[in-house]
């Protein structure tokens, strides 16, 4: 044979292997499920096994540790040995407890998923055909339903996040302490505010460049967007939350992180134009909530509210410098209330998602 002809079919069979190749992982991208576990050892036996029968056949699953002092690392080593475990010092929190476990993980999505989280085979699925559809997505996520009602929404994030223009985040099928029951009413795959860190779908070269900072998921998302990113909710994957595995819902500390968070991450992503009348603004609003719990007999909200203002004006002038601000500020906020949902919620008595927001709000 010619030598000729025998170089064309060579490069034409190396042609049609990497072709294959490369459809190949355009078609069936690389999962990596991290799982953020601090002295959760009992949730793990009970929902790991859930993440393990997931259907997808290109998916692995990391346990980042976050030098618990249970015996999670013993358990995930003796009962699940093909679970890749990534080992941090001390327990970071969650937000820097994902961004370094993440610089060891290697996939084309990452799903940052609580440990209090059981899944459905096929969740993933729907997840992944949505941002390979389009390259403007930066993440979603599923339907998050509670685990101990499983036909109620879940606190945290429901069917998808939203927030008003003072910062309250609210979200499709939970409002304030309300959460609706699911009965398909938010089943649109649409553009969201913020995904949930209880389970976010993200693209890892997204993740890398803006990673986690203060208010974690709602913060991350906010800058997204402002970078002209779209968030998505991809309500036909559906999850199912058990919710306060860490801090349960009314602890104080849980109050005071979300308050002081809550304000650094206004003054960080607002304009100028409006920091200067939203934010006293939100103090205020902040104070009246303060005083209806001490009232009530709540002096541990009252407190934690208190705190969570003192450190906010500390950040303000002594560690605003070491803030992550956003890098851009061009893009489209999605999701985005333009009223009070406050004063919807408890003036108007308002409880439901869709009684707020309009359709096409």
């Amino acid at each position: 044979m010619d030598c000729r002809l025998q170089l064309l079919i060579a490069n034409l069979l190396a042609s049609l292997i990497f072709e294959q190749i490369f459809n190949t992982h355009l078609n069936n991208p690389k999962v990596a499920v991290v799982i953020l576990n601090w002295n959760g050892r009992n949730f793990l036996e009970q929902f790991l096994p859930s993440v393990l029968a997931s259907t997808y056949n290109n998916m692995q699953v990391f346990v980042a540790d976050n030098g618990s002092t249970d015996d999670s690392l013993i358990f995930l080593k003796k009962q699940f040995p093909q679970i890749c475990l990534i080992t941090l010092p001390v327990n970071y929190g969650f937000a820097r407890g994902y961004n370094e476990a993440l610089r060891q993980v290697d996939a084309d999505y990452y799903v940052l998923l609580n440990s209090d989280v059981e899944v459905k085979p096929g969740w993933l699925e729907p997840m992944i055909e949505l941002l390979q559809k389009d390259n403007s997505i930066a993440a979603c996520q599923p339907k998050i339903l509670s685990h101990h009602n499983k036909n109620m929404f879940d606190y945290a994030g429901a069917a998808g996040g939203w927030m008003d223009k003072y910062g309250y985040p609210f979200g499709k099928g939970r409002v304030f302490d309300v959460c609706e029951e699911d009965h398909g009413q938010y089943d649109q795959s649409e553009t969201i505010f913020w995904a949930s860190g209880a389970a976010m779908f993200i693209r890892p070269a997204v993740f890398h460049e803006y990673f986690f900072a203060h208010q974690e998921e709602i913060d991350l998302c906010w800058r997204l967007q402002l970078a002209g990113y779209k968030i998505y909710s991809c309500p036909q994957s559906v999850v199912y939350h058990v919710g306060g595995g860490t801090l349960p819902r009314g602890n104080t500390k849980k109050t005071y992180l979300n308050f002081r968070n809550n304000h650094i991450m206004l003054a960080k992503n607002l304009p100028w134009s409006q920091i200067w009348w939203k934010l006293p603004y939100r103090q205020f609003l902040d104070s009246v909530s303060a005083w209806k719990g001490l009232f009530n007999g709540d002096g541990g909200y009252f407190i934690a509210i208190l705190r969570a203002h003192a450190a906010f004006v500390k950040w303000v002038f002594l560690k605003q410098r070491k803030s992550v601000f956003p890098k851009k500020r061009k893009g489209i906020l999605y999701g985005l209330y333009k009223k009070n949902v406050v004063w919807d919620y408890f003036v108007k008595q308002k409880k439901y998602f869709s009684q707020i927001v309009k359709t096409g709000q």
